[in-house]
């Protein structure tokens, strides 16, 4: 199945609160056990800031000035899970993620698919001319979409004036509706027209906020390839539909009303 097309627009009332794009691929040994020098100089104009969150120690009962001089010259001898690490925008709002078997794209601004592409564009260039991977095992994109009523002036309208009937479920029986405080709903739905897949969680969920009780509604679609191996050239055509079609998702999910409310702009 393909969801319904419809116009693209932006909002701006946007209710994304994080854009993550990964691609995996086969265990490349040499990121877990040298620290990715050409990589960050490749990318670190971009992303100035770098963080590494380097997986527990081997634990061994040595001496302390025999254990120190083995973690000095050779720190990776000592380790025993993956490395992880982060490059970061200067405004913290991009962050790129690299370990032995994927590397990331995420953000909390994001704005448009081009930007986002922009942004992916050196960290996958330098991947490829570092590591170069044999093919992708893996290439998702998720999009984290968080609709809270009082913010747009909503706040008198019950759920299922904003969801379309197939999201709302139970909010829609007005009898019970008001009397929900939670739902958490997980579908699978194959889109056979590009070989893909989307993972689709949505429901109900409270502010983190002890003095703040609103409830929001999360729309949480990740969208993956089926097969587990994607030639590399065919990466940014596979995130281009996983792009139209979570577009398409999100306009499935809700109402006329609540999309006029996010005051869109149609580009």
């Amino acid at each position: 199945m393909s969801f319904p097309d419809s116009p693209r627009f932006i909002y701006e009332k946007n209710p994304l609160i994080e854009v993550v794009c990964q691609l995996r691929f086969p265990r490349i040994l040499r990121i877990d056990s040298d620290s990715p020098v050409a990589f960050q100089e490749k990318i670190r104009r971009e992303y100035p800031i770098f963080k590494e969150n380097q997986a527990s120690d081997l634990k061994l009962n040595l001496p302390p000035e025999i254990a120190k001089l083995a973690g000095g010259v050779f720190p990776s001898a000592l380790r025993t899970g993956k490395a992880s690490y982060d490059f970061i925008s200067a405004d913290e709002n991009w962050k790129v993620g690299l370990t032995s078997e994927f590397v990331s794209l995420s953000t909390l601004k994001y704005e448009r698919w081009e930007d986002f592409k922009s942004h992916l564009e050196k960290p996958l260039e330098a991947l490829l001319e570092i590591y170069e991977p044999a093919f992708f095992s893996r290439i998702g994109l998720r999009y984290k979409d968080l609709i809270c009523r009082e913010e747009l002036g909503l706040e008198n309208c019950v759920w299922s004036e904003l969801l379309q009937p197939h999201i709302a479920g139970e909010l829609g029986d007005e009898n019970i509706a008001k009397d929900i405080s939670e739902i958490a709903k997980q579908v699978r739905i194959n889109i056979e027209d590009i070989n893909a897949a989307v993972f689709l969680q949505h429901g109900l969920v409270h502010s983190e906020d002890a003095n703040n009780n609103q409830i929001y509604y999360l729309i949480d679609s990740d969208f993956s390839t089926k097969n587990t191996h994607t030639e590399i050239s065919h990466a940014i055509e596979k995130l281009d539909n996983f792009n139209k079609q979570s577009k398409r998702l999100f306009r499935w999910c809700i109402t006329e009303r609540l999309h006029l409310a996010m005051a869109p702009h149609s580009i």
